[in-house]
């Protein structure tokens, strides 16, 4: 498997509807389940089917991301030959043309055309799934496809898989056939190519609002998702932190939530998502939320249906109710001081 896929992952994805948890950050970074980023799903799929070079797009806010991946030592690439390759825009001014850009390729043609690999496949960085691309690679081969194109439910999930050099005359030629991305090829209806399509029968949402990222975070607290998405023979890898276990004091009432190490739950969390280092003070309530690493929640505060970025600080007696539909959103290190707040 490691000898035919190169991986790519298109990490430029700018998302209005996600604008209050990426200014600081790209969508690709966004944290999710309390201790992954929403590229650890895409990346662990691509490592446990076997890849061993993966090549990563970014373009805006990615600063956060590269101290994430680091030298890709979590995920086993950090490897003198393939390995991960960050290849971000040269020109922040220039338009990418959806995701999946030929033009933002294009300026790293020397990186596609060293590769060994024969085929490549091309994904997005913000679908959590979790996929075994061995069975998709020998379909293709055994449709005789030259650009297969992954749905659920007969909808995209944005992950492609081609030919190396397929792709790189698809970039070649954007010019003169307008096929700016991979998504102007599937869907031309007169395309000269052999396009199909392979129906992925799992768990897969793609994030692409702040309504479908609570959905989803909510959703890792249903044992049936769960057990889709994290697997014992194909685990979804990400940075490793040293930390504590979480310490529970004596005052502590947690139910149906995910609570990462470092935190200090001294008061009640309910069908919530706390990341790690998150302390919630005595007397404190949070349910239906998800709290990012290192908030601090002090006494006698109430907070349902809210996410909270990093660093938060949320001061004795506050109270800050959302709605499941619209959830309350803190950007990161705000500060709240005894107030009301509702959506």
């Amino acid at each position: 498997m490691n000898k035919h896929l190169l991986g790519v992952i298109d990490a430029t994805t700018h998302i209005e509807d996600l604008e209050e948890l990426t200014s600081h950050r790209s969508v690709a970074a966004i944290p999710f389940g309390g201790r992954y980023r929403l590229i650890d799903f895409i990346l662990s799929n691509m490592v446990n089917s076997g890849i061993q070079s993966v090549a990563i797009f970014p373009k805006f806010q990615y600063r956060s991301l590269m101290d994430h991946l680091g030298s890709g030592k979590n995920w086993d690439l950090n490897r003198k030959r393939d390995g991960l390759f960050f290849f971000p825009s040269p020109r922040l001014d220039k338009p990418i043309f959806g995701i999946n850009s030929f033009e933002h390729f294009a300026e790293n043609m020397d990186f596609l055309t060293r590769s060994t690999q024969e085929y490549c496949l091309i994904s997005n960085a913000n679908t959590i799934f979790n996929m075994d691309f061995s069975p998709l690679l020998d379909w293709h081969i055994d449709s005789n496809c030259d650009i297969t194109e992954v749905q659920k439910n007969g909808r995209s999930i944005n992950l492609f898989l081609v030919k190396t050099s397929l792709l790189l005359d698809l970039i070649h030629t954007r010019k003169e056939t307008g096929y700016l991305n991979m998504k102007d090829v599937v869907t031309d209806l007169n395309s000269p190519y052999r396009v199909c399509h392979y129906s992925y029968e799992g768990y897969a949402l793609t994030v692409d609002s702040i309504s479908t990222y609570y959905a989803a975070s909510m959703e890792l607290l249903n044992r049936e998702i769960w057990e889709k998405l994290f697997l014992q023979e194909r685990p979804i890898l990400t940075k490793v932190k040293d930390e504590p276990p979480t310490r529970y004091t004596s005052s502590a009432v947690v139910f149906n939530s995910m609570i990462a190490n470092g935190a200090q739950i001294e008061g009640t969390v309910e069908n919530s998502i706390i990341a790690r280092g998150v302390h919630i003070a005595k007397g404190a309530v949070v349910k239906n939320s998800i709290i990012m690493q290192k908030t601090v929640i002090q006494e006698n505060c109430v907070l349902e249906h809210v996410i909270l970025d990093k660093d938060v600080k949320i001061e004795q007696g506050t109270t800050i109710i959302g709605t499941e539909q619209v959830p309350k959103i803190l950007r990161k290190g705000s500060i709240v001081k005894g107030e009301c707040v509702s959506s």
